[in-house]
């Protein structure tokens, strides 16, 4: 007797779990992409103010600017943000892409060092 007890147990616990992973939000189930771009800038500090930047987008996985290359990959949700909006959120940091420049009073603000202008 007790050993069935046990076994009703589990299997309420078991459904219980599998309704709780069948009804997750959508956004954990949506599939990310990867977007590359040319982002402009000089050094460890551009690359923290590029990254960074889009640390707190809703939707942005993570965003890696490499130095050499000045290549920035972004891991996104596109249900959550769209492309448009990632690129202007780069630009108003300062940094130029290859279709969008930021404002000149935006770039201006830079440290020296950032100016690649």
């Amino acid at each position: 007797m007790k050993y069935l007890s046990h076994i009703t147990a589990a299997l309420i616990w078991g459904t219980m779990m599998f309704s709780v992973a069948v009804n997750q939000p959508a956004y954990g189930k949506s599939k990310s992409e990867t977007l590359s771009m040319k982002v402009y800038g000089n050094c460890g500090m551009c690359k923290k103010r590029i990254e960074s930047t889009l640390k707190d987008v809703s939707g942005i996985e993570s965003a890696t600017w490499d130095k050499k290359t000045k290549t920035l990959s972004v891991v996104y949700h596109p249900d959550s943000t769209t492309v448009q909006q990632i690129k202007e959120k780069v630009v108003s940091s300062g940094h130029d892409l290859e279709d969008i420049k930021a404002k000149d009073e935006t770039y201006n603000e830079l440290p020296e060092c950032c100016q690649y202008r």
